[in-house]
């Protein structure tokens, strides 16, 4: 589904009219433009599906890996930079790092491609739970591999910059699948 930044323009200037200000001067003029643009990139994710997105970063290897020589050899790639928005506020969640681990099963995905999933899942109206379960959820799809762990840690302007004011509050969220959910030596790993 297209973003209507058509759509989103009316409605900012809308919501200038709401707040009592004036959306023709000539701070607030160009606004609603703006943050249509913006809009349709930090929402980029959200006109795709967990399947199109995997299909979207599908850039796997399967030829030989000498390196996979034990079940519980891993890839993991830590302190990829996020943010996104809260559903319920639309506020912004911040300082989002993810760590994401999968134990390969005949192939590994470009590494890159990982972070290319996590920033697109994130541009998404999100719950911090959810953007883990999306994620594995994908790798999953991509790799083949049952075993996928992705741990995220950020801030909550809805918390931080609103009702509680508490700014130094972090989350911290834990997705396991596969055999990192029952396997402690695997899950000491990710620390």
């Amino acid at each position: 589904m297209a973003i209507d930044t058509q759509a989103i323009k009316e409605h900012i200037r809308g919501i200038l009219v709401a707040l009592g200000d004036d959306p023709d001067r000539e701070g607030l003029k160009d606004t609603p433009d703006r943050v249509a643009r913006m809009y349709q990139e930090v929402f980029e994710g959200m006109q795709y599906t967990n399947r199109e997105i995997a299909e979207m970063f599908d850039k796997t290897f399967a030829e030989e890996m000498d390196f996979v020589t034990d079940s519980r050899d891993m890839v993991i790639v830590r302190d990829i930079q996020l943010f996104s928005y809260c559903e319920h506020h639309i506020a912004l969640m911040y300082d989002m790092t993810a760590t994401v681990a999968y134990i390969p099963n005949g192939k590994v995905i470009g590494l890159s491609k990982i972070a290319r999933i996590a920033d697109m899942v994130s541009k998404r109206l999100q719950l911090q739970e959810r953007i883990g379960t999306d994620i594995a959820e994908i790798l999953q799809m991509v790799t083949a591999s049952e075993d996928v762990a992705v741990l995220i840690q950020g801030s909550h302007s809805c918390m931080t910059a609103r009702g509680i004011r508490q700014a130094n509050a972090k989350t911290t969220t834990t997705t396991l699948r596969g055999r990192f959910r029952t396997d402690p030596a695997l899950q000491m790993q990710l620390k």
